[in-house]
């Protein structure tokens, strides 16, 4: 009688969807206009996202996946805020990321503090550490 009480109680319990998956993303060609940030996982050096004004693409559960930017803060570089808030596929991502420009690159910068914070509902979040680099549709000169 006590393994069918826990068998029912363990059928009638609501699956939760599990938290999302941050996966590595194929190559991305730079952009014809403006700048892209290319984003490395801090931990296993795994290219996880490219961020445009306006866009995230990142894979999603196995799914190249972009989502639209809901809402920016703080300074911009080379066109890319400083926060930003991105929403769509059921999921809402964070990006903060400092750019750091110098005069040894040309087209670019460096990404030298980023984090992305991934959340699904009312789920847990996750919180990937990143760094990277910001690459520029070439310049006339």
């Amino acid at each position: 009688m006590m393994l069918l009480s826990i068998l029912a109680l363990a059928q009638a319990t609501p699956t939760v969807p599990a938290p999302p998956v941050l996966g590595a993303l194929p190559k991305q060609a730079l952009p014809q206009r403006g700048c892209a940030a290319y984003l490395w996982a801090v931990q296993d050096q795994r290219f996880v996202a490219m961020v445009e004004p306006g866009r995230l693409r990142i894979m999603l559960d196995g799914k190249p996946t972009d989502l639209t930017a809901a809402e920016a803060g703080g300074g911009a570089t080379l066109g890319l805020a400083s926060t930003t808030r991105y929403a769509g596929a059921g999921v809402t991502a964070t990006l903060d990321m400092t750019i750091t420009q110098r005069e040894t690159l040309q087209d670019g910068a460096i990404v030298s503090d980023a984090s992305i914070r991934l959340t699904r509902g009312n789920q847990d979040e996750i919180i990937v550490p990143v760094g990277g680099l910001v690459g520029c549709a070439p310049a006339e000169r």
